[in-house]
């Protein structure tokens, strides 16, 4: 494939950004956006994997035949999305969930006396790890049709512990395939970490709804709660790219220690 992409030239269709739909594109972008998608295409295609260094500003600016500023400002958008990451000296590298300061990007609980990390990891507990046909709400959600086949995953997370966090996940069959309750318990780093290198699967980017819930029996008697006590119940849908949903995850939090935090900028 040339990459090469001199100034001049109009946009071609693979510059369109792997998080946007082409409908939604306009007929003309900046050049720096124009790099920053044929980016995310090699992003995409796995040309660099999670945790892999990319190119040197100068060897980007001479693929795509642009100037190195035009390639920073790019590289600086997806490193502000959490695509990639700068080290200071050693170069820019593909984000991966196993990174300290990624691994948490998700995970908005915190404890109420200090913070994610004097807490420590959550012990993870598998509940229940099935396969099963998709309903059409699941479908929806995961844009497959009723009927494919979905893993169903139950875990409870708990802190010090206490089981703080009820968690149900739906994911698509085929990508997952032989993902296992044994698989998810014998890894022992975050979650996305494992669908990144056991099955070539990055979620980039989620969108959740937050609601308060009274847990039903089951759900109180799994985090060993009083009757009537109210959780913060977390839907998310997490995407990889060209958002292409991957999982559907419906978490259901205590709040009595921990509180739900989110960064506006």
């Amino acid at each position: 494939m040339n990459h090469s992409l001199p100034p001049t030239e109009a946009p071609p269709a693979a510059a369109v950004s792997a998080t946007e739909t082409p409908a939604a594109t306009p007929a003309f972008s900046p050049l720096y956006q124009q790099i920053k998608g044929l980016i995310l295409q090699s992003l995409q295609t796995s040309e660099w994997k999670p945790g892999e260094s990319i190119p040197s500003e100068m060897e980007l600016a001479a693929r795509y035949r642009v100037s190195q500023g035009t390639v920073r400002k790019a590289i600086d958008e997806l490193a502000s999305g959490h695509l990639l990451i700068r080290k200071q000296g050693k170069g820019t590298f593909v984000a991966t969930h196993a990174e300290h300061q990624v691994q948490y990007r998700f995970l908005k609980l915190v404890p109420d006396q200090g913070d994610l990390n004097t807490e420590g990891p959550a012990q993870r507990e598998i509940v229940d790890c099935k396969r099963l046909r998709a309903s059409a709400e699941i479908a929806r959600a995961l844009a497959l049709r009723s009927g494919d086949t979905v893993l169903q995953v139950r875990r409870v997370l708990s802190f010090a512990n206490v089981p703080t966090i009820l968690e149900d996940l739906w994911l698509p069959g085929t990508p997952f395939k032989g993902l296992t309750a044994e698989r998810l318990a014998d890894y022992h780093g975050p979650m996305y970490a494992l669908f990144e290198t056991e099955f070539g699967v990055r979620m980039v980017r989620a969108e959740e709804k937050i609601r308060a819930v009274l847990p039903d029996k089951a759900q109180r008697e799994l985090l060993q709660l009083p009757p009537n006590t109210p959780l913060l119940s977390v839907e998310r849908i997490a995407y990889t790219y060209n958002n292409t949903p991957m999982e559907l995850r419906r978490g259901f939090y205590r709040t009595d220690t921990h509180h739900y935090r989110n960064d506006l900028n």
